[in-house]
């Protein structure tokens, strides 16, 4: 069940962003349910973005999506003081179009495979600060 909140926002995109960006949310909600030590996400908004917290274990960084307003891509953001979107670069560099040091722009077509990881590192970026 979607936050009404939420479900508004997600209502005010145009059916082919929605879709995409509904898309994207089941993939997150799906990696943070198969990731070990994630644990339930909560989902709400932040800057008007929807965004997924792991507030329960505090593994991770938050994730918001979006459709981004150049490109009309759903786009997946990370806080920028982090280094994921260079990580991301680094093994994806062909995989997804990125914006500066916080977002990812995910085509229609992704590798589903390369975007699963991309979720899994944001959503266990501080567990994993910790055990490095």
């Amino acid at each position: 069940m979607l936050n009404p909140a939420v479900a508004e926002v997600f209502d005010a995109y145009p059916a082919e962003a929605r879709a995409a960006l509904m898309g994207l949310r089941a993939l997150i909600l799906e990696t943070a349910a198969r990731t070990d030590g994630v644990g339930a996400l909560e989902e709400t908004l932040k800057w008007g973005q929807v965004s997924y917290l792991t507030k329960q274990s505090r593994s991770g960084t938050t994730i918001r999506i979006d459709q981004d307003k150049q490109t009309g891509a759903a786009a997946l953001y990370v806080h920028c003081q982090t280094d994921l979107v260079s990580r991301y670069r680094t093994l994806y560099p062909d995989s997804f179009d990125y914006q500066g040091e916080r977002a990812v722009l995910v085509p229609t077509d992704a590798d589903l495979h390369a975007l699963r990881h991309v979720i899994a590192l944001a959503l266990t970026y501080h567990a994993a600060k910790k055990t490095s």
